[in-house]
């Protein structure tokens, strides 16, 4: 189940790197400082940090005792307890979930430095972009920078100029209402989404559970049976059950159960992963068309 979680907190923290790289690809700097940046500091602050108290505790012999037989440390700690007191009350442990001393100090710090990340990313991009636009001065038309002539073919080049500028105007028009919406769903998403997607990767645990459990069964009902014969029925039932238990095993484990881990493993992918960096406003689609190529080359 940890090592579930590890993987998982590996995987996302991947994503949100991608947004570096498109920020990066774009030539969007305000996508790095009020993108990754604090979406990347928020993530390893709450669940970075929950990776580091899983091995952590690996490392830890909480079963260790004295030579008189008493033993050194509390009973393993409950992490999950740890994370859930963690926001309920920081800057303080329950003795039976602590795991190092200084713990509630660490815990409450990087508490406060992941809230500080929500208006970070809340609301630096959209009042950027609103100052950016701001700075941008709008000059009409006018008698000033325009001489209007009777010429129709300079009448003509009016008309263009003042459509063209029309158009421009409008490719540049700003809401920052409908940018503050959108960076509000967005980051509630995002800080929300790193919760219930860390718990999706707990998918990867019930796969391995169920493979056991499946493994465990075919083994039980087949040879595992058999081998309680001796002599010639206890040979005679090894052959069958061997081909039984071989059979199940290459249609069931191998193939049905890996059919389910790579779906599962897909949508993991898919929608844990994807959903750090990719946005799906490039270009569309065009599939490979012979005409399409042989009227471009005649062209």
């Amino acid at each position: 189940m940890k090592m579930s979680v590890i993987l998982g907190v590996i995987h996302m923290s991947f994503g949100i790197c991608m947004v570096y790289y498109n920020a990066k690809f774009f030539r969007k700097p305000i996508d790095i400082i009020g993108g990754f940046i604090p979406q990347i500091i928020f993530m390893e602050c709450l669940f970075g940090y929950l990776v580091v108290m899983i091995v952590y505790k690996w490392t830890v012999d909480w079963f260790e005792t004295d030579a008189s037989g008493h033993h050194l440390r509390n009973t393993p700690p409950s992490l999950l307890n740890t994370m859930i007191y963690m926001f309920l009350s920081p800057g303080s442990v329950n003795e039976q979930d602590k795991l190092y001393s200084g713990q509630g100090v660490v815990q409450g710090l990087l508490v406060a430095v992941a809230v500080i990340c929500i208006p970070w990313m809340l609301f630096l991009k959209p009042y950027y972009l609103k100052h950016q636009h701001s700075k941008q001065d709008y000059h009409p038309i006018s008698e000033n920078n325009v001489r209007i002539s009777t010429d129709s073919a300079n009448s003509d080049d009016i008309g263009g100029a003042i459509v063209a500028q029309h158009d421009e105007s409008e490719e540049e028009e700003f809401e920052f209402s409908e940018e503050l919406i959108h960076q509000v769903i967005h980051t509630i998403d995002f800080c929300l989404g790193c919760i219930s997607n860390t718990a999706s990767y707990l998918r990867l645990w019930a796969l391995s559970l169920a493979h056991a459990q499946l493994s465990e069964v075919l083994w039980s009902m087949t040879l595992g049976m058999a081998w309680g014969f001796t002599g010639f029925v206890g040979t005679f039932l090894t052959i069958v059950m061997f081909s039984v238990w071989f059979s199940l095993t290459i249609f069931i484990l191998c193939g049905m159960e890996g059919l389910s881990a790579f779906l599962h493993a897909l949508r993991l992918h898919w929608v844990e992963f994807n959903n750090k960096f990719y946005q799906g406003t490039g270009y569309g689609f065009k599939p490979f068309s012979f005409a399409s190529v042989l009227s471009e080359k005649d062209a």
